[in-house]
């Protein structure tokens, strides 16, 4: 299918997968979607910025983004953090939020919308501009009959300036100003005119000013005429507004400074165009007026659970959410109280999105424009594989691997290191949730197809190895389905996040060995093939008594509604814990026979249990080995650290960076970059396939740590009791 992705300054029409349909979510081939004139707009200058500075110096003019790069090039290097960030921001962006077309498809538990219906979408990375989409179902809403299509694609922009108005409070009869009279503006003004207000608007542009008042718009100041406090004084009989909302986007205070300026004693000031903050405090606290900011379409906004979990809030306590709202704004729309036909003049096709932007940013040009996708008059699949053209004619003899899920852990560690393996890998097919992504990296390492469905790759012939880097919960069905497709499967990790889904992995792997189909499979616990943990194992081979280890993660807290925090990643203990006690096993080379997690007791929710706690492990040799994991500690602080007590030596283990022997007569160890092993494991996965060397970890070993993990995360859940039912998994 064809999607608009920003690129260097250019908005580029490229042909990508179509998205593969989620749970809780719909597939809709989109009629038509909306360019947002201030959002979009900036984003592609942001892209020409780029282009402009070069790649490694925009991404540290965010200083969000300084940190990542000062840790990647601390810990992999100038070439690979230079690799990394040109890739990322070479991709693009996708682009796109608000969109209306006719469902296709419908997932599982969505029960709200059937194939045929005609709905209006939201969301930024889901209602984007292509020919198809899908969205969660709590960002789509019903178009009703009496709408058409086009100016339902309008809803994300129309559920703003409501939320906008609903943020204003504004009562029968108030007299309200608009800052700002784009495509924002022209909705607050009508919506506040429906609400019985007198409303008087505010544009540089006399053409927008005169737009307005033809839609019903009280009065309209252009600054130019004269000063607008006092043609606002003269309105009011000299008490001024009773609230302002800007819907202006720049980065001038001036906006925010001239509401004040306009507003009455006590007034109201909302903020919900992207404009400067920079308060004038005399005229604020003078008048002691309230300044609200509006965030987007209401809430549920940026909270995952409702967005992507469906989770939706409870009627009686918070009326309007941004689906809501989206409800809303189309019946005003069916209702005839906002007037769209002359606000959306400018409709281009898709494929001249180019033209489009070029039109929308030029002098006097239109509030927004829309894009037309023709539906096609059958319900033809669509593809959610392309081939891409090959570069080479590719090398025999190699491991042919498809990457399933693109995520920022598979860009910034795996993918390059695939690449620097090249003599031994061929990166044959990239699968991402997003077309835009699948294509992108694909056509950055070289891959001949990009997919959304993981199981596009599972019966192509071409493909000997699945790398699977998705969240935390598709692991264990992911590796089944690959095993069960004749597929070799390296799994990030976790193995899984729940005993039954472990049950089921294991239960595919006996089965596949027991009728002599053995694919190679092998979990991916990198800390084990560090030059420094192999340095370890080699020093301490030959001991005569039992392993004392001491181990300290400090890993920094994530925050509350991370997904590694939630359903889709199982907790740290399972999701990163894992790490460690899988090196406690492969040191120890012992089975373990318990384990103790204590968790601290929290004063609030700020600090999680689940994030700070000691899990003491029993093996069956003697060995004791302790993991100290935190997230009270310093983030300059070194995250990860080890000490090995054995036979009157003592090694110690610094971040992956050194490791020194103390009262022995082993060398130690020291690399100018952090190595975990991430590499090397990717190495042994390729001796494995091939059959140059035996199994690294036997699948046994895999689960026992599996479970170990399973085991700290419900003791620290229940406090450090663990209850019968939730000790181990049947082998």
């Amino acid at each position: 299918m064809k999607q608009v992705v920003l690129r260097n300054g250019q908005a580029v029409v490229e042909e990508v997968p179509a998205p593969a349909l989620l749970p809780g979510s719909v597939l809709v081939r989109v009629a038509f979607s909306c360019v947002s004139p201030g959002t979009e707009t900036a984003t592609l200058a942001t892209t020409e910025v780029k282009m402009g500075l070069g790649l490694v110096k925009s991404a540290l003019r965010h200083p969000d983004r300084v940190r990542q790069v000062l840790t990647s090039l601390r810990t992999r290097g100038f070439r690979a953090t230079r690799a990394l960030v040109e890739g990322r921001l070479g991709f693009g962006s996708a682009v796109g939020y608000s969109c209306a077309g006719i469902v296709a498809e419908v997932g599982e538990g969505v029960e709200s919308f059937r194939p045929g219906d005609r709905v209006a979408c939201a969301g930024s990375g889901y209602a984007n501009h292509a020919e198809a989409v899908v969205v969660p179902q709590n960002l789509a809403v019903t178009v009703p009959a009496q709408v058409e299509l086009l100016p339902a694609a309008t809803v994300t922009l129309g559920a703003i300036a409501l939320q906008g108005v609903r943020r204003a409070q504004p009562a029968l009869g108030e007299t309200i100003g608009v800052i700002g009279l784009g495509l924002l503006g022209q909705l607050t003004a009508q919506l506040l005119k429906a609400a019985g207000c007198r409303v008087v608007g505010l544009d540089l542009q006399r053409a927008r000013v005169d737009l307005a008042r033809s839609l019903g718009m009280d009065e309209g100041l252009v600054p130019t005429d004269g000063d607008p406090g006092e043609r606002v004084r003269n309105l009011t009989e000299g008490y001024g507004l009773d609230a302002v909302i800007i819907t202006a986007a720049t980065r001038s205070d001036e906006p925010v400074n001239l509401a004040m300026r306009l507003a009455r004693r006590k007034g109201r000031v909302v903020v919900v165009g992207d404009v400067g903050l920079g308060l004038q405090r005399p005229e604020m606290y003078r008048k002691e007026l309230d300044l609200l900011m509006s965030t987007s379409y209401g809430p549920g906004r940026y909270d995952p659970l409702y967005e992507e979990g469906g989770l939706d809030y409870p009627y009686a306590y918070v009326r309007w959410t941004e689906n809501r709202n989206m409800a809303a704004y189309l019946d005003l729309v069916a209702g005839g109280k906002i007037q769209l036909v002359s606000l959306l003049a400018a409709v281009y096709p898709l494929t001249e999105a180019a033209a489009a932007y070029q039109a929308l940013r030029a002098e006097g040009g239109p509030l927004t424009v829309l894009l037309q996708n023709p539906l096609p008059a059958e319900d033809r699949p669509l593809s959610r594989r392309i081939v891409l053209p090959s570069r080479t004619a590719a090398p025999t003899g190699r491991v042919r691997v498809a990457i399933i899920g693109a995520g920022g852990f598979a860009q910034s560690t795996h993918l390059p290191n695939l690449k620097q393996l090249a003599d031994r890998y061929e990166i044959r097919a990239i699968v991402s949730r997003t077309g835009t992504t699948a294509t992108a990296a694909a056509r950055q390492y070289g891959a001949a197809v990009a997919a959304t469905d993981y199981r596009e790759v599972l019966d192509d012939k071409e493909i000997d190895a699945v790398l699977i880097c998705t969240r935390h919960d598709l692991h264990a069905r992911q590796a089944a389905d690959a095993l069960r497709a004749g597929k070799h499967v390296f799994l990030e990790k976790p193995m899984a996040i729940e005993r039954d889904e472990l049950a089921e992995l294991y239960k595919t792997i006996r089965d596949l060995r027991a009728a002599g189909i053995c694919p190679a499979f092998l979990v991916g616990f990198n800390r084990r093939f560090s030059p420094c943990a192999l340095r370890a194992k080699d020093i301490i081979a030959g001991r005569l008594h039992p392993l004392l280890i001491r181990y300290r993660m400090n890993a920094g807290p994530l925050p509350p509604d991370h997904w590694v925090n939630g359903p889709e990643g199982g907790g740290r203990a399972v999701g990163e814990a894992c790490h460690i006690l899988d090196l406690f096993r492969s040191l120890t080379g012992s089975p373990a026979e318990g384990v103790t997690a204590t968790p601290i007791r929290p004063q609030s929710a700020a600090c999680r249990a689940d994030e700070n706690f000691v899990a003491t492990l029993r093996y069956r040799d003697g060995s004791v080995c302790t993991l100290m994991y935190t997230a009270l500690g310093a983030r300059d602080f070194p995250k990860e650290a080890m000490e090995i007590y054995a036979d009157g030596k003592v090694l110690a283990l610094d971040d992956y960076r050194s490791l020194e022997i103390h009262g022995g007569k082993g060398a130690g160890l020291r690399t100018s970059l952090q190595d975990k092993g991430h590499r090397a494991e990717l190495e042994a996965f390729h001796r494995l396939v091939t059959g140059q060397a035996e199994a690294p970890m036997t699948p046994e070993e895999m689960v026992e740590v599996t479970e170990l993990s399973l085991a700290i995360r419900d003791q620290v859940r229940t406090g450090g009791f663990l209850p019968p039912e939730m000790r181990g998994t049947e082998r």
